[in-house]
């Protein structure tokens, strides 16, 4: 039973009485001494995420002035509940606004209910702050009164799109809930997405009060879709019945990939278990709040009180109420009451609540000090930019039945990484549960499960059956495909990993006759009349526009088909065709200046050459200059200069023979066979018809080039094409024939010894299989057609269909000449020319160093001579013969030095003298 109060007064004692009445009045003192700040609180409080928010708020403010006693402001919360709707939520904040004048309100709960309130924050300047409204699209209001003291979702989008990058997941769909909060992500998902090529395939809304029949309705038209990547946006109320049912129809097999925002990541913890349960398997992006010892005491205490995990909503909380305190205190000194702003009416009937709404007198200097407040919270640095906190890191969490596991952080600045101090990307997770418990990457979209086959369609053709023919009972009237086409898309099909049923429907009238172009058929695969289209389908820029093409299989190149004509070299000049006009008179040139050189070195060298005569001197030069064609000379040339000449010469000659040799050969045999046409413009001067195949794109490409449609021909096989090339244009056939290179092969197979091609070759990327738009098949099967042309599957097949064509590849010619000019052997020519210039000046410069020698040894003998002159006795006359025999040494000594180029008639005299 518990006491009065008046009986509690009676037990103390009188001096006890009096020391408390001090106490309570210095109490109330210092009570009365701080300025009591109103702030209003809009919350749903019946909920428990916005009562545990709202203790939060109380904790925060207790423990702040708690620690800060000294403040001359105290915040005094006005709390009203928004009864969970959005009118009820915006008549709270009127009634905190008008009535009580609140100088700020912490709300509202969610984004629901914030835009109402934004906007009356802004037409009062009364600050909103909210820690748990996060739909970017609040950013559209615009209002400087609004504050996020928090992360708002647009944060998040991109690490969501670094995992399916992580995984090369190229489609997702994103399923939400159909309000603010669902809505506001998509934007900015989208762009996230766009920026990796990851394209979003359909979007599912689920409203906040759908029945689970809906829900599964919903996701039962999201398992006949081909794509298994799915990111879901809600709160864990609508997230726990998703999950149930997903589970119940068979969407948490393996396979499937479900990424959950932090909507669901963050408040795992306060879900049920049987939710988690049907969660495992998930991928999640949660908040990330680096450890402190701020956040740590306050987990411990928040344990302790409470019995419950601190989660981040709390956490924003408990730094909003602190920011807020903090700014109240800075502007301690401002005026905060508000300025009445009643409207005068003449009708009280047209007055609203909103009509004499006041204006806070606070509010511009209490938004300042909002925005430039700066301090350590429980979530990390609390300082707003741009009116809300900024996310640079986000967890990636996996859960399991037990609950949450991390296997990574995304990091703004990075990336994806294994560990939160990580500077560089790992480009990868750690080891991933998948839904139904397997470990095994999933490749994000499947076949769907669906009784529907692929309805392929296939071109109707008339000829070419090697490529695509398609044929039909007589009695069953059932259709049968076959040729190269066929046999590749059947054989990619047995190759892929997964099990993907179709039937080939023939493209075609109900008569049996062709359903349109190639073109036709393309489009009505845009509009979903077929699934896709296979055959001998040429892809082209304008077709991708309508379906997307897996690589091409077959050789690429447009080219024309001439008919060739036997052109073999048969005048009797053509032993002169190898070279050009200039190069034979080079040529010719070159042996009339090696027979001049010859003559100057062997006229300085040969004394017997200087004795013949003068048309013998000629006729031997040149005959020694001509004849170096053919062989080397017995009797070696007198002068060491002409033999290093003739070196070099025959060098030269050695090239210019076999040249000749190679080019003549050439002519005889390879230009036996020449096409009628060398160029692709002489067919539009000629005025030649052409042909082109029927229902080809080439006939589009034909008139594209200036060719007159007059002079296009069509043909519908390679016998047609035959008779039309027969005909020739005069008698209404072709001269010409443009087509792709896989037909043209197949032509020349047949007919490769009459035609052959001309360049250039035209581009076209071959033949490709065409399905819808953004169609997941199509990576699957490029990545197929890759192996299967890579290996030996591919030649075994086109040698099925198209046996033989192989000999014919080098049927074409180009209109390069063949014959050999001067420039090819300018260096040649020019070696020759300079080495001839160096023997010759070395030539000159020894016979002049010769000369000069002799010319010594002549001056020392005549200086002897001189000397023994002048003795006039008897003995002198004795020893004239001594003397003589002395000069006449000398003489030989000259001789010596001099080599062979002095005459020797000059040292006749001297042996008569001796001799008298």
């Amino acid at each position: 039973m518990s006491s009065s109060p008046h009986n509690l007064v009676s037990h103390l004692s009188p001096l006890r009485f009096f020391i408390f009445l001090i106490f309570l009045i210095l109490y109330g003192k210092a009570q009365k001494e701080a300025l009591q700040v109103k702030v209003g609180v809009v919350l749903n409080t019946n909920v428990t995420l916005a009562d545990l928010s709202l203790r939060a708020i109380n904790m925060s403010l207790s423990e702040f002035y708690k620690t800060n006693k000294d403040f001359k402001t105290r915040i005094v919360l006005h709390i009203r509940d928004s009864k969970q709707t959005v009118v009820g939520a915006a008549a709270s904040a009127l009634y905190l606004i008008k009535k009580r004048e609140v100088v700020a309100i912490l709300g509202p709960g969610n984004s629901m209910h914030a835009p109402f309130i934004i906007n009356l924050g802004n037409q009062s300047q009364v600050p909103i702050i909210s820690f748990s409204a996060t739909s970017p699209l609040l950013d559209s209001l615009r209002s400087p009164y609004f504050i996020r003291a928090a992360h708002d979702d647009s944060a998040q989008v991109h690490s969501i799109s670094a995992i399916l990058k992580s995984f090369r997941w190229r489609e997702a769909v994103p399923i939400y809930v159909d309000n603010e909060f669902g809505e506001g992500i998509l934007p900015y998902l989208v762009d996230a997405f766009q920026e990796n090529n990851v394209r979003i395939r359909y979007r599912c809304a689920i409203s906040l009060y759908s029945s689970n029949d809906q829900i599964e309705n919903e996701l039962l038209k999201l398992k006949t879709m081909p794509t298994r990547v799915f990111i879901v946006h809600m709160l864990p109320d609508l997230g726990s019945r998703l999950f149930s049912i997903a589970k119940k129809i068979g969407m948490m097999e393996p396979g499937y990939v479900w990424i959950v925002t932090n909507g669901i990541g963050d408040l795992i913890s306060s879900m049920e278990e049987s939710s988690v349960e049907d969660m495992h398997g998930v991928l999640g992006v949660k908040t990330y709040f680096s450890r402190s010892k701020e956040l740590t005491y306050l987990k411990t205490r928040w344990r302790k009180r409470f019995g419950e995990e601190l989660n981040h909503f709390e956490c924003w909380a408990y730094d909003a109420a602190t920011a807020l305190a903090k700014s109240v205190e800075k502007i301690s000194d401002v005026n905060m009451s508000f300025s009445g702003t009643k409207k005068n009416t003449s009708r009280d009937d047209i007055e609203t609540d909103l009509d004499d709404i006041g204006t806070s007198l606070s509010g511009p200097k209490l938004l300042e000090a909002l925005s430039t407040v700066s301090f350590k919270g429980v979530a990390g640095r609390f300082q707003l930019k741009q009116g809300k906190l900024e996310a640079t890191i986000f967890k990636i969490i996996n859960i399991e039945e037990s609950g949450e596991r991390t296997v990574g952080f995304w990091k703004s600045n990075v990336g994806l990484v294994k560990s939160v101090n990580a500077s560089q990307s790992s480009r990868a997770l750690r080891p991933i549960i998948w839904p139904g418990d397997t470990i095994g990457e999933p490749k994000g979209w499947e076949h769907p499960i669906s009784p529907k086959k692929l309805r392929i369609a296939v071109p109707k053709k008339d000829g070419f059956n090697q490529f695509v023919k398609v044929t039909k009972d007589a009695n069953t009237n059932i259709p049968a495909f076959s040729g190269f086409c066929i046999d590749v898309f059947d054989k990619v099909i047995s190759q892929m990993p997964y099990h993907v049923p179709f039937d080939y429907i023939p493209f075609e009238t109900p008569d049996g006759k062709s359903d349109g172009n190639y073109d036709e058929m393309v489009y009505k695969v845009f509009l979903g009349e077929y699934d896709g289209a296979v055959g001998d389908t040429t892809i082209l820029a304008n077709r991708s526009g309508y379906v997307d093409f897996a690589l091409p299989y077959s050789e690429t190149g447009i080219v024309f088909v001439v008919p060739v004509k036997d052109e073999r070299e048969k005048g009797e000049w053509v032993f002169l065709k190898p070279l050009t006009k200039e190069l034979w008179l080079l040529t010719a040139a070159s042996f009339l200046y090696i027979g001049m050189m010859v003559w100057i070195f062997e006229y300085h060298a040969d004394d017997d050459f200087k004795t013949h005569k003068m048309s013998d001197k000629i006729s031997n030069v040149f005959y020694f200059s001509f004849s170096t064609l053919f062989f080397a000379h017995r009797k070696p040339s007198e002068s060491f200069f002409t033999r290093a000449l003739v070196v070099v010469w025959c060098f030269v000659l050695l090239i210019l023979t076999q040249s000749y040799t190679a080019t003549l050969t050439s002519m005889l045999t390879v230009q036996e066979l020449r096409p009628t046409v060398r160029h692709m413009d002489d067919l539009k001067k000629s005025g030649v018809n052409v042909g082109y195949q029927s229902g080809s794109f080439t006939f589009e490409r034909l008139k594209l080039m200036g060719y007159e449609e007059s002079r296009l021909k069509a043909y519908d096989s390679p016998q047609e094409m035959r008779e039309l090339f027969l005909n020739k244009s005069s008698n209404g056939g072709i001269d010409a024939a443009f087509d792709e290179v896989p037909y043209v092969k197949l032509f020349m197979a047949k007919y490769c010894s009459e035609y052959s091609i001309i360049e250039p070759t035209f581009k076209a990327d071959g033949f490709g299989f065409a399905f819808p738009l953004g169609s997941p098949l199509v990576s699957d099967i490029s990545r197929q057609i890759l192996n299967i042309t890579e290996g030996e599957t591919m030649k075994a097949m086109e040698n099925k269909w198209f046996y033989g064509e192989r000999h014919c590849l080098d049927s074409t010619t180009t209109d390069t000449p063949i014959q050999l000019d001067h420039h090819s052997f300018r260096a040649l020519f020019l070696m020759v020319f300079v080495v001839s210039v160096i023997l010759l000046l070395l030539m000159w410069g020894s016979k002049r160093c010769k000369e000069r020698q002799a010319d010594e040894v002549e001056s020392e003998a005549q200086d002897e001579v001189n000397e023994e002159g002048h003795v006039v006795d008897g003995e002198e006359a004795d020893d004239n013969e001594h003397h003589i025999v002395d000069v006449d040494t000398a003489l030989l000594r000259r001789k010596k030095l001099t080599s062979t180029s002095i005459p020797t008639r000059r040292a006749t005299p001297l042996l008569r003298l001796k001799s008298a």
